[in-house]
């Protein structure tokens, strides 16, 4: 199994944390992981993307050019790396910010109003999140409770007061029809 995801946003969105805990979920499962962040000049309300790859076998490059899986939080990233899917393959996007779908017969789109929910359950930072929580529901790559465990382990200590928080936005996107 090689799962290729391109995560994207705006800065401030929570990109590089959710790609960053991916790649950790995957290290905690002995998988092979890489983690290639990438962001513009200003850290909030500029570009932000990052890659991850999760394998069972070594990774060549951590350069992705068509990925499995696009996690996409805003429309100009959506414009962006929409296109790039791999046949076959899954857009998860935020369509409380991407009111448009890339109309591609070969490849699976899911869409979740992470934002909407995020705000309407008192968390507006945790949107990041519940669109992980739904990546595990429509993918095989972990199951919530390792992400859960994976998030216990690595959250600084400076931010765990937003553990419970982050394992509750977690469920709700695993929950989400």
């Amino acid at each position: 199994m090689m799962k290729s995801i391109i995560l994207a946003g705006f800065g401030g969105q929570g990109i590089l944390f959710a790609g960053r805990q991916l790649a950790l979920a995957g290290m905690y499962s002995n998988k092979n992981v890489t983690w290639m962040p990438s962001y513009g000049a200003e850290s909030r309300g500029g570009t932000s993307n990052c890659t991850v790859i999760i394998s069972d076998e070594e990774i060549g490059s951590p350069i992705v050019a068509e990925p499995d899986i696009l996690f996409v939080m805003n429309m100009p990233a959506y414009r962006k790396f929409a296109p790039a899917v791999a046949p076959g393959g899954v857009i998860l996007a935020n369509s409380s910010l991407i009111g448009e779908s890339c109309g591609r017969g070969d490849i699976t789109e899911y869409c979740i109003p992470a934002t909407s929910l995020a705000f309407e359950h008192d968390m507006p930072m945790s949107a990041n999140v519940i669109m992980l929580g739904k990546l595990l529901k429509i993918t095989d790559l972990f199951t919530s409770a390792q992400l859960e465990e994976t998030m216990r382990k690595t959250i600084p200590e400076s931010r765990k007061k937003l553990l419970d928080l982050n394992i509750t936005a977690l469920d709700i996107g695993f929950g989400h029809e």
